[in-house]
């Protein structure tokens, strides 16, 4: 998730609508996903959306909140947004599922058993028990530090990151950083809902990332 408070910002319009920006070449996108992005047709990325509730002046005055818990109380909606990541990402040779805390870690694990591969939290500073390599990154007010165990991820392996929103994309910038210090190749991030009037996407300096909805 965001750390910056705005990062659950959103335009006047509540409307969601469904986005899916390309790509590595390396990745092949499914028909009827390249189909949806061009006529954003799906009937599951309808249901997504509508599931998403958008929660006024929280948490302080002139935020607009994006609460994907009520997503997660619709079982066909969760299930949809995992099918969707799935379809994307299987047969891909992706060894490492990185999920940024706390929201990732609800859509990393049935992304990373679906296709196979290891999920790696991301985590703040000091939630980590072992050794930890850190990369510090940049919010509205002041820095954090993202850090993921020494070893858990090795070089060469192929990684997706996995939030549930980008905002201003500072997390996910120390996310891949962290993935390619230690030699592995970020495929691509991966998020449920983009704040694109934040930017975020342009922090990631040409980095691919899929999102679902755009909010």
């Amino acid at each position: 998730m965001q750390g910056a408070a705005a990062g659950r910002r959103s335009p006047d319009s509540q409307r969601l609508k469904f986005q899916a920006l390309s790509l590595d070449p390396g990745i092949r996108i499914p028909k009827l996903q390249k189909e949806m992005a061009i006529e954003g047709g799906d009937e599951r990325i309808k249901k997504i959306s509508t599931s998403i509730r958008v929660i006024p002046n929280f948490p302080k005055p002139g935020i607009k909140f994006q609460d994907i818990t009520t997503l997660l109380l619709d079982p066909q909606a969760f299930k949809d947004t995992i099918d969707l990541f799935v379809e994307r990402y299987k047969n891909q040779n992706i060894s490492v599922v990185a999920g940024v805390e706390a929201r990732g870690f609800i859509f990393g694990p049935p992304i990373a058993l679906a296709i196979g591969a290891k999920f790696v939290p991301l985590r703040k500073p000091k939630k980590l028990p072992g050794e930890v390599i850190s990369e510090e990154y940049t919010l509205e007010y002041g820095t954090d530090r993202m850090e993921m165990h020494v070893g858990a991820v090795h070089a060469g392996e192929r990684a997706i990151v996995i939030d549930d929103l980008i905002a201003t994309g500072g997390t996910l910038c120390a996310a891949i950083k962290l993935l390619e210090r230690v030699g592995a190749k970020v495929v691509e991030c991966a998020c449920v809902i983009e704040l694109p009037e934040l930017k975020g996407r342009e922090r990631l300096e040409g980095k691919p990332l899929f999102i679902l909805v755009e909010a």
